[in-house]
């Protein structure tokens, strides 16, 4: 029973830390792998097989006596790998464990003493130090789950802030406009805290600078958010929709050649959205009362993407930025852009009863009164029943 306990013991322990030491002995043209193995209890162990193979694969073997003690002798020169092997029981043979290589030198012999005693030890506060490690882990790991889910929790109510504050009064905008920025400020505070409790190297970082980056956002905290985003795009930089969502504050803050930049990236890492990655461009730009600029983005939008009838729609009201007005006689004529009356036109094509199209039908109806001599027609596809 006890040769089974140790046997047991020995299979757990099958990484030994294996010390070498050279011992002068008398010239001779071999060499020898000799010492003492002891077991769990520092006790010599008797019994066990030392078997060493050269790298020609020539083997030797020795068994440990009452000592503990083992001796491989008339070894060739050279690396030998080293082995034990133990019979716990008849017809119960323990796979060899291996040692390590020890090299073999001419009339020295190669010392191997090993006590599992010291190894068990060993391995017991490493696995404890693991088994500590890994509790605090996942103690954080909890930590980091509760504060995102507060902070996902704030940006919702952040977002609904925002929508009712483009439905308030004027004497309640004052008081909307803080409440949003109080919301903001505890959804940041809920992200920046799980950041804090994340276990060391969490692969949820950039998921948790992107949240942050949208906590500034919707508050419209440009450079907060851009910051915060471009923390995101350092953890991941291969994810398309940092680059865009960047890109959507930067050209909201006037920083055209940067987001210009940043839109660039999202439409390369993702060729299928490039579209949307230019159109976004257009909208920012847009909403930022910066037609003439988004007329670029919003043509590159519409080359890749000809059947989105608000790029269209977009792209004729910017192209109005660019008219003229040229004097004939005693009177001033608009001149209008080329590809204005067109682009209003494509968008009523496209979607002739939806919000598009219906916008893009009055800027033409706009268009007539200024220069009521244009064609302002629309040759609008009938639908397949």
């Amino acid at each position: 029973m006890k040769r089974i306990l140790k046997s047991m013991m020995f299979a757990v322990l099958l990484a030994g830390a294996l010390v070498t030491a050279l011992a002068p002995r008398a010239a001779a043209q071999t060499g020898s792998i000799g010492g003492t193995i002891l077991d769990i209890n520092a006790k010599p162990w008797f019994g066990l097989t030392v078997e060493a193979v050269s790298e020609q694969g020539a083997k030797a073997d020795a068994k440990t006596d009452a000592e503990g003690r083992f001796e491989i002798r008339n070894l060739r020169p050279g690396v030998y790998k080293v082995t034990i092997t133990i019979f716990p029981a008849p017809n119960e043979k323990q796979p060899p464990v291996p040692m390590g290589q020890l090299k073999v030198t001419s009339g020295e012999e190669a010392k191997a003493d090993m006590n599992f005693k010291d190894i068990m030890a060993k391995q017991g506060a490493e696995a404890t130090e693991k088994a500590k490690k890994q509790d605090e882990d996942k103690q954080k790991f909890e930590g980091m789950k509760a504060h995102f889910a507060a902070g996902t929790a704030f940006l919702d109510q952040e977002r609904k802030a925002k929508d009712d504050l483009a439905k308030v009064t004027p004497d309640q905008r004052d008081a909307a406009k803080q409440n949003l920025k109080d919301l903001s400020d505890k959804a940041a505070a809920e992200f920046q805290a799980a950041q804090k409790s994340a276990p060391e190297k969490d692969p949820n970082q950039h998921l948790l600078w992107a949240k942050l980056g949208e906590a500034y956002d919707v508050a419209g905290r440009n450079d907060e958010a851009a910051q915060a985003y471009q923390q995101a795009i350092t953890a991941k930089p291969d994810d398309p929709g940092y680059y865009n969502n960047l890109g959507n504050v930067l050209a909201r803050a006037g920083k055209i050649d940067e987001a210009r930049a940043a839109y660039t990236k999202s439409a390369e890492l993702d060729p299928t959205k490039a579209a949307t990655a230019w159109r976004n461009f257009g909208i920012s730009l847009y909403n930022a009362n910066r037609g003439g600029d988004a007329i670029e983005p919003l043509q590159k939008s519409a080359e890749l993407d000809p059947k989105s009838a608000q790029t269209w729609y977009l792209l004729g009201a910017c192209l109005v930025y660019k008219m003229t007005v040229k004097k004939v006689g005693d009177k001033d004529v608009p001149e209008f852009a080329p590809g204005t009356i067109e682009a209003y036109q494509k968008a009523v094509e496209l979607d002739p009863d939806g919000p598009f199209g219906k916008q893009a039908k009055e800027g033409l109806e706009q268009l007539q009164q200024m220069a009521p001599g244009i064609d302002i027609k629309v040759n609008a596809k009938k639908k397949k029943s």
